[in-house]
C-alpha cells in the first residue's frame, strides 16, 4: 500500500482491562486522513478509553496502533511489551491533540500563556515563534480579546475553546475529542460545536466521542455504536441510525438521547 492510499491511524486488535473488566475488547478501526468519525455509545461501554488508549494516556495489554504506516506508542523487549520512551511518547502526542470533558487549564497562567505553553516547553520554539502561533489560533477560536485575562474568568464555552487552541498550537494531524460539551451549560454547546465544525471544513481529521446526536448526524462521515468495549455498528449517519430501526439496543438507546 502507498503512503498516500495508507489510514492514517490504524487499531489492530486493541484490547485494555482494568482488573476483570474489559473495556476495550479487540477492537479494530482504520481513520483516513481528513476523516471524521464520530463514537457513540453509553457510558461506560469503552469510548474514553479507546481514545485515552490512541493518544498513550492507557496502556493497552493487546494490540498495535500505527500511526501514518509506523507502529507506534509500544517497544517489545525481552518478549513483553513495553511503553515506548517518554521523548517518542511526548512526539506522537504533538501530532495527536486530545480535548477532554474538562478543560485543565493551568489557572495561574493567562490565556495566550496557556496556548504557548505546548509550542515551548514540547516543541522548544522560541517564545516569540510560539506566541505568533498562539495568536493565530486564538483569532481562529473566536477569542483573540481573552489572550490576557486568566481561566477563572472565562465561561465554560471560552475555556473549552482555550483548550482547543492548546491542542491546535502544536499542529496535531489528528485531533481527539472526549464528550467536549459534556460540562458545559445548554447555552454553551453551541459555540465549541460551532469550533469543531470549522476545524471539520479545513480538513481535520477527528475522531469525536459525543452524546449529541444531531452533532453526529451533521457532521460525521461515519458514526461507530460501541457497547461493551465492542463496535456494535457502524456506517455513515445514514446508515447507522437505519440499522437502528432494526436493532432494538442501539434503538433503545438514540430514544433516550432524541
Amino acid at each position: 500500500m502507498s503512503i498516500a492510499n495508507q489510514p492514517l491511524l490504524k487499531l489492530e486488535n486493541i484490547t485494555k482491562r482494568f482488573k476483570e473488566l474489559t473495556a476495550v475488547n479487540g477492537v479494530n478501526l482504520e481513520v483516513s486522513l481528513g476523516e471524521k468519525l464520530v463514537i457513540i455509545g453509553p457510558s461506560g461501554s469503552g469510548k474514553s478509553t479507546l481514545l485515552r488508549a490512541i493518544n498513550l494516556l492507557e496502556e493497552i495489554e493487546e494490540g498495535t496502533i500505527s500511526f501514518e504506516g509506523r507502529e507506534v506508542g509500544y517497544v517489545m523487549r525481552g518478549g513483553k511489551r513495553h511503553p515506548d520512551r517518554p521523548q517518542a511518547i511526548s512526539a506522537l502526542r504533538a501530532e495527536i491533540g486530545m480535548v477532554f470533558q474538562h478543560f485543565h487549564l493551568f489557572p495561574h497562567m493567562t490565556v495566550l500563556g496557556n496556548v504557548m505553553e505546548g509550542p515551548m516547553t514540547v516543541q522548544r520554539k522560541s517564545a516569540e515563534e510560539a506566541r505568533t502561533i498562539a495568536l493565530d489560533i486564538l483569532e481562529k477560536v473566536g477569542l483573540a480579546d481573552k489572550r490576557d485575562v486568566f481561566p477563572a474568568t472565562l465561561s465554560g464555552g471560552q475555556k473549552q475553546r482555550v483548550a482547543i487552541a492548546r491542542a491546535l498550537a502544536m499542529r496535531p494531524k489528528l485531533m481527539l475529542f472526549d464528550e467536549p460539551t459534556s460540562a458545559l451549560d445548554p447555552e454553551l454547546v453551541g459555540e465549541v460545536f460551532d469550533t469543531i465544525h470549522t476545524l471539520a471544513d479545513e480538513g481535520m481529521t477527528m475522531i469525536i466521542v459525543t452524546h449529541h446526536m444531531g452533532f453526529a448526524r451533521e457532521l460525521a462521515d461515519r458514526v461507530i455504536f460501541m457497547e461493551s468495549g465492542n463496535f456494535l455498528a457502524q456506517g455513515t449517519p445514514e446508515e447507522l441510525f437505519s440499522i437502528a430501526q432494526d436493532n432494538e439496543r442501539i434503538r433503545g438507546f438514540l430514544n433516550r438521547l432524541l
